[in-house]
């Protein structure tokens, strides 16, 4: 059975794609509707929120273990390049922003913090960009906090810094000539 082939155990730190970081707390047999079920029991600590994932499923609804170091240093290495902010109207770029949130994929999710982040010298930002950069850059933290085994405010000031520091290098184009 190709589903067995993503195995969690008891105390992994997993990936749900519309929740982010969680972790297996238990393994569950339960009857439902006839059929006998083998279930993950996901608990994500910061929403207060247990979810239960068949094991069958798990792999088709994009469950994963954290990502690699590779990932990591790749979504790291995103926070540092050039924002990319596209001239189409707003209420379609939030939608794409939550799409990559949502997809539970780590560099996609640094190109919404890199894309949405504004240094204290830029313009204030729109109460909804805000949410979303506060969304995607909380999802970054937890995996790198997990990842790192560090507490995920620890993990944010690690990206907010990495942000800081790469800002100046693309305000300069900004310059009138």
């Amino acid at each position: 059975m190709a589903a067995k082939a993503l195995s969690f155990v008891v105390g992994d730190y997993v990936v749900y794609p519309k929740h982010g970081v969680g972790r297996v707390i238990e393994l569950q047999k339960q009857e439902i509707a006839g059929t006998s079920l083998e279930l993950y029991v996901l608990r994500f600590e910061k929403e207060r929120m247990t979810l239960r994932v068949p094991t069958n499923k798990a792999e088709s609804v994009g469950m994963r273990k954290l990502s690699s170091d590779k990932t990591l240093k790749e979504a790291l290495e995103t926070l540092k390049g050039k924002p990319k902010v596209k001239r189409t109207m707003w209420s379609r770029r939030a939608q794409e922003y939550e799409a990559k949130i949502n997809s539970g994929d780590l560099v996609s999710i640094a190109e919404v913090v890199r894309d949405l982040f504004r240094p204290e010298d830029q313009p204030e930002q729109s109460y909804s960009e805000r949410q979303i950069f506060e969304a995607a850059a909380s999802r970054l933290a937890r995996e790198l906090a997990a990842m790192e085994e560090v507490e995920e405010p620890k993990a944010l000031e690690k990206i907010i810094d990495i942000l800081k520091k790469a800002a100046p290098a693309f305000v300069k184009d900004k310059v009138p000539a």
